[in-house]
C-alpha cells in the first residue's frame, strides 16, 4: 500500500515536516495568543492545535506514500467488462463512442479508462488527476479523496496559524526595534499567507472538478483525450450531477469500471 519512505521524494517530505514543526515551535516560544493561553493553564486551543498539526503531518505522509492506484499486472475483469474481448476490438466499426481499449506503450500494460502513464512514478495510475510535486506522488484513484482532506485540514492550521502569529505582534517605539522585535513572527506571517491562499486556491478547483466527475487531466488535457475529443465542449460522459458526483466521490469506496459509465444510455449531464 505504502511506497518506500526513502524514495525519491525524501528530501521534500523531510523539508515539509522540518518546516512544519518549526513555525509550530516559533508560534509558542513568542508571544503569541496559543503562549498565553498555555502559561495560564488554558491548554485546549493549544492542545487542539498541535494535535491539528499533527494529523495534517500524518495525513501528509499517508497521501505521499499510498499507492495512489498504480496498475501493476493485467485486469482481466476489464476486458469482458462490456462482453468485448482485445481481438475482437478490430471488428467494432469506427464511431463516436467506440470502446477502444489500450495498451500503455512504457509498461504494456492494458489501460482501462481514465488511467493515464506517469513518466515520474513510472506506472499507470487509475483515474489519473495528476502528479503533485509538493507529496512526490500522483493523485489518483486510491488516495485523491485523502489529498483533498489533507488539503483542508492544512487550510485550517495555516489560516489558525496565520491568525496566532498575528496575534504576537507587538508594539515597539520606532520602526526598527519593531521590525527586530517582531522579524520572526513577520517571516512566519510572510510564509503561511501565499501558502494558505495556494492550498485554497488548490482545494477550491479539485472540489469545483470532483463536481462535475472531471479530473485534472481531463480538464487540461480534453482536446487530447481520446474519449473525450467526441463530446462537446460542455459535455462530460461522467457527470451525474453535482451532488451524486460529490456523493460517489467521498462516500463511495472501490475501483469504478468507467467503460460502463462512459457507454450507459442516459451518459448526459444532469
Amino acid at each position: 500500500m505504502f511506497k518506500n519512505v526513502f524514495g525519491s521524494g525524501f528530501l521534500v517530505r523531510t523539508a515539509h515536516v522540518v518546516l512544519t514543526w518549526i513555525i509550530t515551535l516559533i508560534l509558542f516560544l513568542y508571544d503569541t495568543e496559543l503562549r498565553k493561553q498555555e502559561e495560564t493553564g488554558q491548554l485546549l486551543k493549544p492542545v487542539l492545535f498541535v494535535l491539528l498539526v499533527l494529523v495534517s503531518v500524518l495525513l501528509y505522509f499517508a497521501v505521499s506514500l499510498m499507492d495512489p492506484g498504480f496498475i501493476l499486472t493485467e485486469d482481466s475483469d476489464l476486458q469482458f467488462t462490456l462482453g468485448v474481448t482485445e481481438e475482437q476490438q478490430d471488428m467494432i466499426p469506427p464511431s463516436t463512442k467506440s470502446l477502444r481499449q489500450r495498451r500503455c506503450g512504457r509498461c504494456l500494460l492494458q489501460q482501462p479508462m481514465r488511467s493515464k502513464h506517469c513518466q515520474t512514478c513510472q506506472h499507470c495510475v487509475r483515474r489519473y488527476d495528476h502528479h503533485c510535486p509538493w507529496i512526490e506522488n500522483c493523485v489518483g484513484e486510491r488516495n485523491h479523496r485523502w489529498f483533498l482532506l489533507y488539503l483542508a485540514l492544512q487550510l485550517l492550521v495555516l489560516l489558525w496559524g496565520l491568525h496566532v502569529a498575528w496575534t504576537g505582534l507587538g508594539h515597539a517605539p520606532s520602526w526598527s526595534r519593531w521590525l527586530r522585535s517582531n522579524g520572526v513572527l513577520l517571516a512566519v506571517c510572510g510564509l503561511l499567507a501565499p501558502l494558505a491562499l495556494v492550498v485554497l486556491l488548490l482545494l477550491g478547483s479539485h472540489l469545483y472538478l470532483v463536481s462535475m466527475n472531471a479530473t485534472t487531466w481531463e480538464f487540461m488535457s480534453r482536446h487530447r483525450i481520446s474519449y473525450l475529443k467526441h463530446c462537446g465542449a460542455d459535455q462530460n460522459p461522467f457527470d451525474r450531477g453535482a451532488a451524486r458526483n460529490l456523493w460517489g466521490f467521498f462516500c463511495q469506496w472501490g475501483s469504478v469500471v468507467w467503460e460502463q459509465a462512459y457507454f450507459r444510455e442516459d451518459s448526459d449531464p444532469v
